[in-house]
């Protein structure tokens, strides 16, 4: 083939259809984006706002006279800090327990050859449409001394039925070539899943695994149901008391207008969901091919 034959080739004639139609796409994914990206700009510039300029207008796309006041009450605040340590201890010891519960349990349910395997999944299945209700999990919790504790927030949420059907599903998808010749060569069956099925399940590891970590930074209700100590709540819960007995005092006439006012709000807004933001750089290389994933065979 020529070089102007190459050359002509490679320029595809687009149809008027079709670029009115690209046009169209790129305009409703660019409203889309720009919905969902404006509510966080919006509280990224009230929180760094005066009270007077959030005031002055409804439409807020940079901060009309900047102030840190709102971030320096936050900061200091005893309690907030106590606050985020649990909340990044319940996040962390949770997610490390979720996740090696998680992939043994999919892993040997992932194995047709296991008697009742079947039953197994059923029970798990049956999870996701009928449970004890919360009145009785509240006892079973209170029961094993597990009140004001953080692992009341860890224990009771240990296996996540949707997550254990998609790692299920995608050791499914594995060549059993894999394992086998692991097997050969002297490896057990815990060898093959830490050594092998592990290293080669990254994607889905790690959307799993991010799944897991947002729900436990985001427990806002076990916290409420299980935790009364101040001292060990949680950041969302933190957040949700101060926000509230600053509504009623605003209510009832309190004395400082400022960390009343909004700015104050969308500080604490901010600060709960930023480093929850930041860790999603280092698994987003992966995470976009797990979602995927796991869902494809069932």
């Amino acid at each position: 083939m020529t070089a102007h034959a190459t050359r002509h080739s490679n320029k595809i004639k687009t149809s008027l259809g079709s670029k009115i139609f690209d046009v169209c796409n790129i305009v409703i994914l660019g409203l889309i984006a720009l919905s969902t990206i404006y509510p966080f700009w919006d509280s990224l510039v009230v929180s760094f706002s005066s009270l007077k300029s959030y005031l002055s207008t409804n439409f807020h796309l940079w901060p009309g006279e900047w102030s840190l006041e709102a971030y320096a009450y936050m900061f200091g605040n005893e309690t907030l800090w106590s606050s985020y340590l649990n909340s990044i201890f319940v996040t962390v010891v949770g997610t490390i327990i979720n996740m090696l519960l998680t992939i043994m349990t999919a892993y040997v349910l992932s194995k047709k050859d296991l008697k009742g395997h079947r039953v197994i999944m059923f029970g798990a299945v049956f999870t996701m449409m009928f449970s004890g209700g919360i009145i009785p999990l509240y006892m079973v919790i209170k029961d094993l001394k597990m009140m004001n504790t953080l692992w009341s927030m860890i224990i009771p949420t240990a296996i996540s039925t949707y997550n254990l059907i998609v790692l299920r599903n995608f050791f499914n998808a594995l060549p059993q070539s894999v394992e086998e010749s692991a097997m050969m060569d002297g490896c057990t069956e815990v060898g093959v899943l830490f050594r092998i099925v592990i290293p080669i399940s990254k994607p889905a590891i790690t959307t799993v695994a991010l799944y897991y970590a947002v729900d436990h930074w985001n427990d806002f209700f076990s916290a409420v149901m299980y935790i009364n100590e101040q001292k060990k709540w949680p950041l969302q819960l933190f957040l949700r008391s101060m926000l509230f007995e600053n509504d009623m005092a605003y209510a009832s006439g309190g004395e400082s207008l400022y960390l009343l006012g909004q700015p104050m709000k969308m500080a604490a807004v901010m600060m709960a969901i930023i480093p929850i933001m930041c860790v999603y750089p280092f698994f987003q290389k992966h995470f976009a091919k797990g979602v995927m994933l796991g869902a494809v065979k069932g």
